[in-house]
């Protein structure tokens, strides 16, 4: 042995070792994590002193649990999701607590992912991630497919933001857009009218072999202009992609309409994910070009909406502090016509899960 084969040796243990530290170091978080969720679902059911402390048990704990870092009432709260969440954590934690297994009453146990898997895979980041879907089946797909991909919690959380649920279902060709996410390799940054949220029911769409986020929001805007425009009083359709062009840069709003009633144009702009605070500037950039360059003097300042999947109250709040009072941000949500092919392909998609197991 070499001094240089010594010194590689040394490296690869350190760090494969070290590897599996941070994993053990993961999973017993996670655990922990789920036991504190028992733990406060049982004292609620059966507490001695519950009703003295009422709804405010979570507020009491997490201001007597400063001195434990990660313990804010956010996270306590959602640890008593995780647990309500994922019941057959319970039989993996039995043996270090006597926990009950609970059924679920719309997903069978041999459509589940075991507790044992979900820990395996997921770190309690992912599972803050998957609770935010309050949907069973859908967020039975996502653990499916975050499994298979092997997706860090970023992933996750884009293909969520993304509507990819929704996008497969669309899709005819299902297998085919679920196995090009395997084979893409993306690049990421680190970084009264007014309706909350909007349904969009996506019946009559026309039908094709993948839908990809370009197909998904070139139809959303189809849709939200009839959406809009059923809505009836007041909404005239003026504009889709219309182009700002200053110094030689183009921009362009998803939609534009003029509100006759309210005497104003009213700008959407349209994102395939969650709210971000960027999206205020853009948002702010075209509500001033509208009012400088477009409004004429008797029209009422322009209105924007900010359309997306999902959005924190909080972040909203903050990034349109001190803006114009005319700025919306809302949540919309795709109804697909039918469930019941997306129920299949999840079956099928955690049956190789387990023959891929078996194989290993």
């Amino acid at each position: 042995m070499t001094f240089e084969n010594l010194l590689s040796s040394i490296n690869h243990i350190h760090t494969s070792l070290q590897i599996k530290a941070l994993q053990s170091v993961s999973v017993n978080l996670t655990i922990r994590n789920y036991l504190i969720g028992y733990y406060i679902i049982e004292y609620e059911q059966n507490g001695n002193d519950r009703a003295e402390y009422g709804a405010k048990v979570i507020q009491n704990l997490a201001n007597n649990l400063k001195h434990i870092k990660g313990l804010s009432l956010t996270n306590l709260k959602m640890m008593r999701q995780f647990y309500m969440f994922y019941p057959q954590i319970s039989q993996t934690v039995s043996s270090q607590l006597n926990i009950e297994y609970k059924k679920s009453q719309t997903v069978s146990d041999k459509s589940r992912i075991d507790g044992e898997r979900l820990l395996k895979h997921f770190g309690f980041s992912h599972f803050i991630e998957l609770i935010k879907v309050d949907d069973e089946i859908k967020r039975l797909f996502y653990e499916v497919e975050a499994i298979k991909g092997n997706w860090g919690v970023r992933e996750l959380k884009r293909q969520i933001e993304s509507l990819l649920y929704e996008r497969v279902g669309l899709s005819t060709d299902k297998k085919s857009l679920l196995q090009s996410l395997n084979n893409k390799k993306e690049i990421y940054n680190l970084t009264d009218i007014i309706k909350n949220p909007y349904i969009l029911e996506f019946t009559g769409l026309a039908e094709k072999a993948s839908y990809s986020e370009t197909d998904l929001e070139s139809e959303l805007l189809n849709h939200i202009e009839d959406f809009l425009l059923e809505l009836g009083t007041g909404f005239c359709f003026e504009a889709r992609q219309k182009r700002i062009s200053i110094e030689n840069e183009h921009d362009r709003v998803d939609l534009v309409f003029y509100h006759r009633i309210l005497k104003c144009h009213v700008l959407v702009d349209l994102k395939v994910r969650a709210f971000s605070h960027a999206d205020v500037g853009q948002m702010n950039f075209y509500l001033n070009y509208y009012k400088n360059e477009i409004s004429s003097e008797n029209d009422n300042p322009p209105i924007g909406i900010i359309l997306c999947t999902d959005k924190n109250h909080t972040k909203v709040e903050y990034a349109t502090a001190g803006l114009d009072e005319n700025m919306f941000v809302s949540k919309y949500k795709i109804v697909l016509p039918s469930v019941n092919e997306l129920c299949k392909l999840i079956d099928e998609e955690i049956q190789e899960i387990i023959t891929e197991r078996e194989d290993d």
